[in-house]
């Protein structure tokens, strides 16, 4: 493999909400961050430069009334980058059993977003309880570790099918899994937007969820806010990833199909094509 991955991201405010409380960001970690893409107001510490040590992807969807929802992901994704950055040197012990503790250290990223997002409500009364969801993928290739709190998602599409590699942090999945509702009943049920899981909000604690995916040629992932996923189907998802000609394209299309579907919420879409001859 050889070249950059086909790597792109979109947020957009859908056909009923005001305000966009959806983040997003793609970047590259080289010796500094090199954004490729944002939702945020911010800009490259430096030019990029030097061996570049992966590439980290990031969607979450705030929630919390007074645009409380926007601060708690802009925070989020912002703590979450700066402490990516700042443990570079893990990557260098990936290929000597660090992996454990890289994952480890991802980890504790959800602990400092979720300190730094109770720490602001503190200090704005009308900010308190606001929260917000937090999906990271960080591509190390062939690798891809997960870390994620919340019912944003993660997908991987390979040879024609799309799985799921995160699970929702909502009450529907959570009767699902102790075997209280059946899983064609969690989409439709009413709490099937409760979260018991997220960052911020009110629960002193974030559970991080892990997980560690090995890369094929081939494959595309893609992260999403649930403005997506709500909207439209898996088997849907999967044709868009399928035929899309671009990672841009794919994003575009994923939004098109939420917002044809009525467009509730915000919706944002991260995609990545590792296709034969290009390389992470």
């Amino acid at each position: 493999m050889h070249g950059p991955i086909d790597c792109h991201g979109q947020t957009d405010v859908g056909r009923r909400r005001e305000t966009n409380e959806d983040q997003f960001l793609v970047a590259d970690l080289r010796k500094s961050l090199h954004v490729h893409q944002t939702s945020l107001a911010f800009e490259n510490p430096t030019p990029p430069s030097g061996k570049m040590h992966g590439k980290l992807l990031l969607v979450a969807d705030g929630m919390g009334g007074h645009a409380a929802g926007e601060v708690a992901s802009r925070i989020a994704v912002d703590r979450m980058t700066s402490h990516v950055l700042e443990t570079v040197h893990w990557f260098l012990e990936l290929d000597s059993g660090g992996e454990d503790r890289f994952v480890e250290n991802l980890k504790k990223g959800l602990d400092e977003c979720q300190t730094a997002i109770l720490a602001d409500a503190r200090e704005t009364p009308e900010r308190r309880g606001m929260g917000t969801t937090l999906t990271l993928g960080y591509i190390v290739w062939p690798r891809l570790y997960v870390v994620h709190a919340g019912d944003s998602r993660c997908y991987l599409f390979r040879k024609g099918r799309l799985r799921r590699i995160t699970k929702d942090h909502t009450m529907a999945q959570r009767f699902v899994d102790e075997g209280d509702m059946e899983p064609h009943e969690a989409e439709s049920s009413r709490w099937s937007h409760m979260l018991w899981n997220v960052v911020g909000g009110t629960p002193e604690h974030v559970f991080a969820e892990a997980h560690l995916v090995d890369l094929k040629v081939g494959d595309a992932l893609l992260l999403c806010s649930d403005g997506l996923h709500s909207q439209v189907s898996d088997a849907e998802i999967a044709t868009i990833l399928r035929d899309a000609p671009t990672a841009a394209e794919a994003c575009q299309r994923a939004i098109d199909a939420a917002n044809a579907v009525g467009g509730v919420d915000n919706v944002t879409v991260v995609t990545a094509y590792f296709r034969e001859g290009e390389r992470p």
